[in-house]
């Protein structure tokens, strides 16, 4: 195949020239001026621009709730051609089999690689019940899996610096005695000074959470690759990037992208929303291609050169990334046959485990006339939580948490030890009606999060009997279903019919008062005991930093 007269993207210039490209069973193999010879397969691409297929290498197919082949099918026309996933959410449920089950399909015409999730759990077995685990027998092991390109993103911060003998540390140390130049990925979030300092030495390299100029600045000076999430997009952190020029340190990432939006795009929305905030295109698209093939050692892409695989995109329009046709291996992605269905054992099917929940489940007893209580508050535009102290009243022998708060409930799923833990929410929901869910980050327990208890109740029984998903209920009526039967966490259904589940889910909550940018998300991470400040597991309220439980009531008065 020749494509001639194309404006090729030069990655190492970072510029366009006008060349003819030749390509000989799936590589580039010329790139020049003019090719004289001639090939049964020609293309005039005189009014297109060329550029590699982009690599997204920090993201979760799980947070998609598809699964593999789903998803390889959904992203390739918008010119996504590898992805590095790190299924950390199916280790959670199902341990080893979970991530085994994603990575014995290679049949897909996407390039999928994975990291090796490093935190299953997310913390430790003292703070949350998890259904599986990796240590450090179980990475070793996957560590001969050629497809495992890095270590996937080491979030406990506590483990990894200051207990020796944690698994997170053992972890660690096996990756650089098995593979010592192995990528290893991080959770930074709000992490700076020595602290950082600590997890630098212990080996994490990158970081992909929520950043600001100052967290720019500092983590790049001292020698971490930011891989920039949709989240981090603010004019700060962009503007930070272009004016110190620090495109080599960046790459683009999507981390999470949920189905409803996913039937509009993927990490090609992110290039074209960094342009859009100033970027030059030509480094928008070197931070989407180049920087992250080069960070993950995947040395064969990224780039239109001789000897590297010929995924690449033709645009109409550079500037507004209007994408003509997307190429795997020299092959339009639109005469590729779907990726092969994947199949699952029986019981991914069916791993929710409890009782249909009552309204006596939600009330939480207590003595005295007032009770001083640790809240969770969210924040707005993103996924923290702030901690509060407040009083709630006592009637009755409960706390009247009722008309003040949204009460959060987590419930362990596994059938392992009935566990319940309560907390109280400020700025969640406003009206009448509850969610409940068993894709609760990371552990994915049943969360169940309403303002009254009737409500609770019914949501979490229509949960148990979905066998995993979201369930939104309003004044007594179940008004959303998001059904996600493997492992509670995912679904085989078509990308256009979950999304627009996910959709009617979002409007229904959003009816119900609770506003944020991403409301799925803030649900899910109200129990992520990883994510600052105060978060909510089985096992009880979480202060994330010092990562210990604290009691939701403090004192009774």
């Amino acid at each position: 195949m020749i494509i001639r007269h194309a404006r090729v993207f030069d990655s190492f210039r970072k510029c366009f020239v006008r060349k003819d490209v030749a390509i000989t069973n799936g590589v580039f193999r010329r790139i020049e001026d003019r090719i004289d010879e001639t090939c049964e397969t020609e293309l005039d691409a005189t009014d297109a621009w060329m550029i590699p297929g982009l690599v997204d290498i920090h993201m979760h197919i799980e947070s998609s709730m598809s699964i593999p082949s789903r998803f390889s099918d959904c992203v390739l026309p918008y010119g996504v051609t590898t992805v590095v996933a790190d299924p950390h959410e199916m280790a959670n449920v199902f341990g080893m089999e979970g991530i085994l089950s994603y990575i014995s399909n290679e049949e897909t015409p996407l390039d999928i690689f994975y990291g090796i999730p490093s935190s299953v759990p997310s913390t430790n077995a003292m703070l949350e019940t998890t259904g599986g685990a990796i240590g450090e027998q179980e990475v070793r092991e996957l560590l001969a899996y050629r497809r495992m390109v890095c270590l996937g993103e080491v979030m406990n911060f506590h483990d990894v610096c200051y207990e020796e003998n944690s698994v997170s540390a053992k972890i660690l140390r096996a990756c650089k005695e098995e593979r010592f130049d192995l990528p290893i990925e991080g959770h930074c979030p709000r992490i700076s000074g020595e602290q950082l300092d600590d997890f630098l030495a212990a080996g994490v390299s990158a970081d992909h959470t929520q950043q600001n100029r100052e967290s720019v600045l500092e983590k790049i000076s001292k020698g971490m690759f930011l891989e920039i999430q949709r989240k981090s997009m603010i004019p700060e952190v962009i503007h930070t990037i272009i004016e110190h020029q620090l495109y080599e340190y960046v790459a683009l990432v999507t981390d999470d992208v949920m189905a409803d939006d996913l039937r509009y795009g993927h990490l090609n929305e992110l290039v074209k929303k960094t342009i859009a905030m100033g970027m030059p295109c030509e480094y928008a698209i070197y931070c989407a291609t180049f920087t992250p093939s080069r960070r993950m050692h995947l040395e064969d892409r990224g780039a239109i050169v001789p000897g590297r695989i010929a995924d690449f995109i033709l645009l109409r329009d550079v500037e507004r990334f209007d994408i003509l046709e997307v190429f795997k291996r020299g092959v339009n992605v639109k005469q590729l046959p779907k990726a092969k269905e994947m199949q699952f054992p029986a019981h991914f099917y069916h791993s929710l485990h409890g009782s249909p929940a009552s309204i006596n489940d939600f009330k939480i007893p207590a003595q005295g006339r007032v009770a001083v209580c640790n809240i969770m508050e969210i924040e707005p535009h993103s996924t923290f939580t702030q901690h509060r102290r407040e009083r709630v009243v006592i009637e009755n022998g409960y706390l009247a948490w009722q008309g003040c708060y949204t009460l959060a409930c987590v419930m362990e799923r596994y059938g392992k030890n009935g566990n319940r833990a309560f907390a109280l929410v400020k700025h969640a929901m406003k009206g009448q009606g509850a969610v409940a869910t068993s894709w609760a980050h990371d552990h994915h327990n049943l969360l169940v999060v309403g303002t009254n208890e009737a409500d609770m109740a019914l949501a979490q029984t229509a949960l148990l009997e979905m066998q995993g998903g979201y369930v939104v209920v309003r004044n007594g009526t179940i008004v959303a279903r998001v059904s996600l039967a493997i492992g509670g966490i995912v679904s085989d259904a078509p990308i256009e019919e979950l999304g627009a589940q996910l959709a009617q889910a979002k409007k229904e909550i959003h009816s119900l008062g609770y506003v944020h940018d991403n409301v799925i998300m803030s649900i899910s991470t109200l129990s992520l005991p990883v994510s600052p400040m105060l978060k909510l597991s089985d096992q009880g309220l979480i202060l994330t930093k010092e990562q210990r439980i604290i009691p939701l009531m403090e004192e009774c008065l």
